[in-house]
């Protein structure tokens, strides 16, 4: 699976799938995360490839075997591999491309053994200050894995055992009684190790969970599951962001229903819920996938489109009054009809602000409405200016306070 919106791949090799899979019951977006977190920052990994390089290296200068210098060029070789791989991903994502995330975790497993491998190496060298030193720094090494890839807890424990196996093998054969209670204590450190990452594991994965349910209810209107006003100016100026650097020009949908409140009146507000309801669904439809729509409050909706010229603005705008204005069944059999203004604003010809868009977007609504009604009317030059002059820097000011306390 690639990357999708400068998202991290996931892995695409079953084993690696695996590896990584946190449960059938975990969100995409949350799997993407945990995923990221297993490429972690430059720095961080620096950190602790310097680290082992240096380690192996000392160790390769007091003894100077073929089998200790063979291990210094092999971590060396093995940091500068993940090095290279964890700099492209960084790379790819700011690309929106896919990343290499099955090398990357290919290049971790065997940095692992060779950690492994190298305190054997170490210890088998009978330098006991070697074989402390190395046997100390491959402990060390082993909670950084632990805490860097528990949103992995499986990858993670392979990452242990393969780093501390060779050790017990080797001390299983070395015919030293004295060392045997490792062969006891290395496991017992692998399983509390493992343990520790699983939990850590499903704690983050709840408190993610948590933090986009609250994010959503913060985003999302509860009625409609559309965004909220919070929501969608938020949207609005990532989006107005992005179009500005692209270069690509958005439309601003601004509709107000027409005889929405005698259903109110006449059927009651669970009625008008219904039928609330029923126009998000409708606007779903008729915009575009990936357009931002929102329930500003009330009877009030927008939608923020990319892409369009002012003629199929309009046309959309024409397709978004006809839509809303067929019938709705409420109480299970009874029908209503209702009609809907739309205004529309183009950016960046009637500006390229959050206020400014909305500003005119609403300046053309009350034209649509003075209109007749069950209108659609794209803001014209006058509709622009005269929306724009009100918004001298008393009125910014409180439009832009209005929308932080919303």
């Amino acid at each position: 699976m690639v990357s999708n919106g400068g998202r991290y791949s996931l892995p695409r090799w079953r084993v690696m799938r695996w590896l990584t899979d946190v449960g059938p019951d975990v969100p995409a977006d949350i799997r993407a995360a945990l995923i990221a977190q297993l490429f972690g920052a430059i720095p961080i990994f620096a950190g602790g490839a310097i680290n082992s390089v240096a380690i192996a290296a000392i160790i390769a200068y007091r003894q100077q075997t073929g089998l200790l210098v063979a291990w210094f060029v092999i971590e060396l070789a093995i940091c500068l591999a993940r090095l290279a791989v964890l700099v492209a991903a960084h790379r790819a994502i700011r690309l929106h491309r896919p990343t290499p995330t099955d090398l990357h975790l290919l290049l971790s497993l065997a940095w692992s053994l060779s950690l492994g491998l190298g305190a054997v190496a170490s210890i088998g060298s009978g330098d006991w200050l070697v074989g402390m030193l190395a046997s100390m720094s491959t402990a060390a090494m082993i909670g950084g894995i632990c805490f860097r890839n528990f949103g992995a807890p499986r990858f993670a424990g392979l990452m242990i055992l393969i780093c501390l196996g060779p050790i017990v093998v080797y001390i299983a054969f070395l015919g030293e009684p004295m060392l045997y209670i490792m062969i006891y204590q290395v496991p017992m450190y692998l399983g509390a190790m493992a343990g520790a990452a699983f939990r850590l594991n499903r704690i983050l994965i709840t408190t993610m969970r948590a933090e986009r349910e609250n994010s959503h209810r913060a985003h999302h209107d509860a009625l409609t599951g559309l965004l909220n006003r919070a929501g969608f100016l938020h949207a609005l100026e990532s989006k107005l962001a992005e179009s500005g650097r692209e270069d690509r020009p958005m439309a601003l949908f601004f509709s107000d229903l027409d005889e929405f409140k005698p259903i109110n009146d006449t059927f009651g507000h669970a009625a008008g819920d219904q039928v609330l309801q029923g126009v998000a669904e409708r606007l779903r439809g008729a915009v575009p996938e990936g357009a931002a729509i929102a329930r500003m409050g009330g009877d009030e909706f927008v939608a923020l489109v990319d892409g369009l010229t002012a003629e199929q603005a309009l046309a959309l705008g024409q397709r978004i009054v006809g839509e809303i204005a067929a019938p709705y069944q409420v109480d299970g059999e009874t029908r209503v009809s209702i009609g809907a203004s739309v205004g529309i604003a183009l950016s960046p010809d009637h500006g390229s602000r959050v206020d400014d868009l909305l500003a005119v977007a609403d300046a053309a609504l009350y034209e649509a409405k003075s209109g007749g009604k069950s209108r659609c009317c794209l803001a014209s030059v006058e509709v622009g200016l005269t929306a724009l002059r009100r918004l001298q820097p008393s009125g910014r000011r409180a439009m832009t306070g209005a929308s932080a306390a919303a």
